[in-house]
């Protein structure tokens, strides 16, 4: 939009000792800051990639909506990049990928987008995470992403309850759809959760990797986080395979009702048509060029109607003994 001014994408914060967020700018950039990079230009990319010299390829690893979560390490850098959940609205939920760069003085997250999960860490909670205690604040942003993953969850699983209720009543094609979209959020979970569970093992074994101590620094209490989130990923994916299944069976059950009821109708519309067939064939038989019953009688036409009549009547008590209707 011509004069819209574009919105800052590129956050830096560092806290205090006493609890709050000091927000610093690439100028007064100094060690233990947490640089926050929403959809970068090559620009932004660039001057961030030569102020930490972090690799450029890890900035722009979160910047393809179809990366997988996966780990790299380098000799100065370590860039950890997860799958985040979204919803999009209108029954829709998402991932996007969420690089977090770790560095021996910085540490940098880029994604595509605002994300629920980084909205999280802002001043209002500034107390409850620390910028320069990069290790901690790396799985405490897992934990949240994992947080928001049972969120969401539930919320499917609220919403299948609620599609599931009104399709009983009235089925529409609106409620199969809405249905189909949460089966779609539900793959996307899927995959998410089970590409983060790698990286969280990966994490794991880099405990004991001492090349990239300086940079990956655990202590117990991180540790601890660290279970945490395994166990909260878990969770998640145990979750996600329920509700899956639940909503795999659902929607197998009305596509059977569906069908049924289609059935039933082809049942009945052949059963009618048999029926409307009798008059039309005795009608013809009557109306021939030749000599036939009842042709010079003056109530000709209401025998051949009462015979064409009486022989659909019977017709049909013999299709509604035999559940035609």
């Amino acid at each position: 939009m011509v004069g819209k001014e574009r919105p800052l994408l590129l956050q830096i914060y560092k806290s205090m000792e006493s609890g709050p967020l000091q927000e610093l700018s690439l100028k007064t950039l100094t060690k233990g800051a947490w640089i926050n990079i929403v959809n970068p230009t090559p620009y932004e990319l660039k001057v961030v990639s030569t102020l930490t010299e972090v690799d450029p390829d890890f900035l722009r690893s979160a910047l393809d909506d179809e990366e997988r979560s996966h780990t790299d390490v380098e000799d100065d850098s370590v860039m950890i990049l997860t799958n985040v959940p979204v919803y999009r609205g209108e029954d829709s939920y998402d991932t996007l990928p969420l690089a977090i760069i770790l560095t021996d003085e910085h540490i940098i997250t880029v994604c595509l987008e605002e994300t629920p999960v980084m909205a999280e860490f802002n001043e209002r909670t500034a107390k409850l995470f620390r910028t320069y205690k990069r290790t901690r604040f790396l799985f405490q942003i897992l934990y949240k992403s994992d947080v928001f993953y049972l969120r969401y969850l539930r919320q499917i699983s609220k919403l299948s309850e609620e599609i599931e209720d009104r399709l009983r009543h009235d089925m529409k094609n609106s409620e199969v759809l809405r249905l189909l979209q949460l089966q779609k959020g539900l793959t996307y979970f899927n995959a998410a959760l089970r590409s983060n569970g790698a990286v969280l093992d990966r994490l794991m074994r880099l405990r004991t990797n001492t090349s990239v101590h300086h940079i990956f620094k655990m202590y117990e209490e991180d540790e601890d986080l660290l279970e945490d989130v395994i166990i909260e990923n878990k969770q998640a994916r145990e979750m996600v395979e329920m509700y899956s299944k639940i909503l795999a069976r659902l929607a197998d059950t009305f596509s059977s009702i569906i069908s049924n009821n289609q059935n039933l109708v082809m049942k009945f519309l052949a059963a009618m048509t048999i029926i409307l067939a009798i008059p039309t064939v005795v009608s013809s038989f009557f109306g021939m060029n030749v000599p036939v019953p009842f042709a010079t009688s003056d109530s000709g036409f209401f025998y051949v109607m009462i015979i064409a009549f009486s022989i659909s009547i019977a017709i049909a008590y013999v299709l509604w003994n035999r559940d035609m209707f």
